[in-house]
């Protein structure tokens, strides 16, 4: 009886169309090719020591060395707090001005996609030139304008002071992380039933218990998608510290992105610098799992 099952169900590798194969097969070469392999030889380079063409083999003692490095841990710390300020208040903001929007007319919700969606699609070299003139300590407009308000008496030296230069960071990572998701929220939007808004003005319910107990429910799948890019990305920044910072003033905007390329370009340390690599892509691992754990409950 058996055996008449096992044939009846044999697989028939003939019969198999091996053509829709084909049509993943660039993305699986480019994967394999551009993603999977530098992992591996990541994590491979982060067990061996470089000194010119000299490797030697010194397992984990790269991973042991950063937990004891107080720059490094400096660096990651900048970067856990950079993320921690920066997405919540993307987040926030982004959904209210979708929400104030998605009731105006085409023509004005066209026009505010287009002028919050230009830092994103901006060059950052053009973007951190423009941030460099706003925070220019003695021809800046922001001290101007702060000074104006009698906000600061003297001018300040925005990116050049250890307690004011992250935040100026993060005020310029907001600005060009926010296009994208008022897009998305505002095509979220159209997606909550109009029906389901009605009902609940009639039957008393105000504005903010709409939004918290309709809209905001249906949005989450937009929300967990955000919340999962946006951190990415802020564990990631480096474009903006290159070019504005440095990782300074005394590595007080250095992040592990930035390390890792001042230790692997500048100073040749491929191992350690590869080590740096694999443990934010851990931490990322490790914070995406926990949001999507979280965030995707009220999914569905």
């Amino acid at each position: 009886m058996s055996s008449n099952i096992a044939v009846k169900y044999k697989w028939n590798w003939k019969k198999v169309d091996y053509s829709a194969y084909m049509f993943i097969l660039p993305v699986l070469v480019f994967f394999s090719s551009f993603v999977l392999y530098p992992m591996i030889k990541g994590i491979h380079l982060s067990l061996y020591r470089f000194r010119g063409r000299n490797t030697t083999f010194v397992g984990l003692k790269h991973y042991i060395d950063l937990f004891k490095n107080d720059i490094f841990l400096k660096s990651a710390g900048n970067t856990i707090f950079i993320t921690f300020v920066a997405l919540p208040i993307v987040v926030v903001f982004s959904i209210f001005v979708a929400y104030v929007i998605y009731e105006k007319s085409a023509t004005v919700r066209s026009f505010f996609r287009g002028v919050f969606y230009i830092p994103a699609i901006s060059s950052v070299v053009s973007i951190t030139v423009v941030w460099n003139w706003i925070y220019h300590p003695k021809y800046g407009i922001l001290n101007y304008i702060f000074q104006q308000a009698h906000i600061i008496k003297e001018p300040v030296d925005w990116l050049g002071n250890p307690r004011t230069a992250i935040f100026a960071i993060i005020a310029i990572l907001i600005t060009t992380s926010v296009g994208q998701p008022i897009i998305l929220y505002v095509a979220a939007l159209g997606n909550v039933p109009k029906d389901l808004m009605e009902a609940a003005r009639i039957d008393g319910a105000s504005e903010w218990q709409t939004f918290r107990d309709i809209t905001w429910p249906m949005v989450m799948p937009t929300t967990l998608y955000i919340v999962v890019v946006t951190t990415i990305n802020s564990f990631q920044i480096f474009a903006l510290i290159q070019l504005l910072t440095h990782g300074g003033p005394n590595y007080s905007t250095s992040t592990v992105m930035y390390l890792v390329y001042q230790t692997a370009i500048v100073e040749g340390r491929f191992g350690v610098s590869s080590a740096m690599g694999i443990i934010l892509a851990v931490i990322i691992g490790v914070i995406s799992i926990l949001q999507f754990k979280f965030l995707s409950k009220d999914i569905d």
